[in-house]
Parts: C-alpha cells; sequence; structure tokens
C-alpha cells in the first residue's frame, strides 16, 4: 500500500503497488529530506516506548563468501516497520557492499517501499553521529578533527559543520596525499576545512575527532590527544571491527546509540568485554536518552566516546521520511 501522511493517518488506501526506489531516486529526494528531524524525533521515540529496536544480526555466506547484516526495527509513531538488509559479497579486489531497505506497513502489513539504502545509510550515519556531537561536545568546541576522507566523511563534514563555530577543520587520510580532487573536493564543502599529514597533526588539539573509516583495526591511539576530547566512531562489516584500541575504553566516558544492542556487536566492546574487564555497565548514555535528557551529560574531565553501530531504526526513519515525500510527490503529480 501507498500512502500520502494524510492518508495514511486516515487508513484511506491508494495503491497496492509498492515504491521501488533506485539509487539516482533517492538521491534526487535528499535535498529535501529532514533527515535530522527525522533520527532525532526516532530516538526520541525509542525512548518513550513508541518504538522497538532489536539487535541486529548478521549470517555468514558459506565457503567464506561474505556476510549480510539484518537492521530490523519498528517505529509505531509512523506506523512502520521493515529491515534493511546490507550484504558483503567477498571477491578478488575491493568486496562488493550494497544494502536496501524494506519498509512495510504497521497498519495492513503489506510493503509500503523498496529502496536502495546506500546513500540513506551514508546519510544516517551522519546524522547519527551529528546527534551525537551537538549532545555531547562542549559548547565551546572550536577545532574539529576527521579521520577519514570517503563518502560517509564527507557527510560527516556536512552534518557537524553547522553545530559548533569551528575556528578550523582538520582532515586526515592517507589517500589525500595523492588524490588532490578528494582533497580539493572536501576543502570546497567548507573553507576552514585544512588536510593534515598525519593523524597526531591532525588531531592535536581537537575538541572533537570525529572517525570516518572502514577499517577493522585502530586509526586512533589515545595519546595522540592533547586534551580531552570527544571521539566518535562508526561501524564497518568487517567482523569485530574497531577504531580505537578495546583496551582503552576503560579510561573513556562511553556513550553509544543504543545500549540494548550496541555492545554486543561494536567490536571494541566485545574485545573489551572478553579481555580487559571492561563492562557495558559503565556506558553513561544513549541517543535514546541524551535527547529526553535521561542521562548525565559527560563531565570532560576525560575524553569521551560515542559509538554508533548502525540502527535499523535509523534506516527505518529515513526510509520512511523518503516515502511520505515520494508519496506526496505522486499524489500531485
Amino acid at each position: 500500500m501507498i500512502f500520502s501522511s494524510e492518508e495514511a493517518r486516515n487508513g484511506a488506501r491508494v495503491d497496492q503497488t509498492p515504491f521501488i526506489v533506485h539509487e539516482e531516486e533517492v538521491r534526487q529526494a535528499l535535498p529535501a529530506l529532514n533527515i535530522g528531524g527525522a533520527l532525532e524525533d526516532m530516538f526520541v521515540s525509542l525512548g518513550g516506548a513508541e518504538a522497538v529496536q532489536p539487535p541486529q544480526t548478521l549470517t555468514l555466506f558459506p565457503h567464506g563468501a561474505g556476510d549480510f547484516i539484518t537492521y530490523l526495527g519498528v517505529l509505531a509513531k509512523h506506523d512502520v516497520f521493515g529491515a534493511k538488509l546490507s550484504p558483503y559479497v567477498a571477491q578478488p579486489g575491493a568486496p562488493i557492499v550494497t544494502a536496501w531497505t524494506a519498509l512495510m506497513s504497521m497498519r495492513t502489513g503489506a510493503p509500503l517501499m523498496w529502496c536502495d539504502s546506500a546513500l540513506l545509510t551514508t546519510e544516517r550515519t551522519a546524522g547519527t553521529t551529528a546527534l551525537a556531537v551537538d549532545r555531547l561536545a562542549r559548547a565551546s568546541s572550536e577545532r574539529l578533527a576527521i579521520i577519514g576522507s570517503g563518502s560517509v566523511a564527507l557527510a560527516h563534514l556536512r552534518h557537524v559543520a553547522p553545530l559548533r563555530a569551528w575556528s578550523e577543520i582538520r582532515i586526515h587520510s592517507p589517500r589525500l596525499a595523492s588524490e588532490r580532487e578528494r582533497a580539493s573536493a572536501m576543502q570546497a564543502l567548507d573553507p576552514r576545512v585544512r588536510v593534515a599529514a598525519s593523524v597526531a597533526e591532525c588531531v592535536r588539539d581537537a575538541d572533537v575527532v570525529m572517525l570516518c573509516t572502514s577499517s577493522g583495526t585502530p586509526v586512533l591511539a589515545l595519546d595522540a590527544l592533547t586534551k580531552p576530547a570527544l571521539i566518535t566512531s562508526i561501524s564497518t562489516n568487517v567482523a569485530r571491527a574497531h577504531e580505537i584500541d578495546p583496551a582503552a575504553l576503560n579510561a573513556l566516558d562511553v556513550y553509544c546509540d543504543y545500549r540494548q544492542t550496541t555492545p554486543s556487536s561494536a567490536g571494541e566492546m566485545v574485545i573489551a568485554r572478553e579481555r580487559h574487564g571492561w563492562s557495558p555497565d559503565a556506558i553513561r548514555g544513549d541517543l535514546a536518552e541524551l535527547v529526553r535528557g535521561a542521562c548525565a551529560a559527560p563531565s570532560h574531565a576525560r575524553s569521551v566516546f560515542f559509538r554508533s553501530i548502525g540502527l535499523g531504526l535509523e534506516d527505518i526513519a529515513v526510509a520512511n521520511a523518503l516515502h511520505v515525500h515520494l508519496a506526496k510527490q505522486r499524489v500531485s503529480a
């Protein structure tokens, strides 16, 4: 079934054919979507028991051929549920990584939309980090550091640049030394951007450090920081992926996107629990609590670590925003 937002509330039937939305149509719709607003609304719903976030599941392909992660979510406030499937297909050279989201109606049990989720995943990942930075970084933060230079790093820069009065934004990635076009593209996004020659140079005196890589092993050592900072880290399909040393968690104030599911999937948390005596009980808060003021903000006496694994509810929230936008377009056409 396909509903406009008003018709969905009234239960009116419009069409039985789900939208099939490919990458280019998603790209064209993105400027009209309020990604940050959709995510904040979702986390408020999650904290208020108006949403359900099951654990993500990793399913291995036979014979080491790859895997796929299933991200599930129920967003009752908007009468939708669904799943994103994110395959990692091993092959010579670079692996193939795709993502598709199925959005379903809680009213009818029928599919509303199948959409290519590659661009949406990038945007919701950056939007989630931005929500954390807004809640966890010092209001006086001036120096932003970004490790990574791919599409996810670019999205992080776009989402986070407006949040503080940054005096300087440093970016480091080994590829930037040889890919001048990419370096120029990042500098074109914001005149405050400067390319750093090393991780140490990038994070020196940083107030916020965003790790935006696909690495499965640490890319930042805490002793590179010259003062307490907020460190944000994202996820990748690599098994037990972690962008900092798991042993470092005991020296950090730890926050995450959702405390009920993140510790069992985030690589450094799993390893820290197994080998370094760390406990998920040490997590000080998650985004569902932060957006509702239900947990303490960090004191910044020591560095803060925010870990995002990517929630199915994030995918459902942004897919629902896309569906509502496209439904309005098609009704008015």
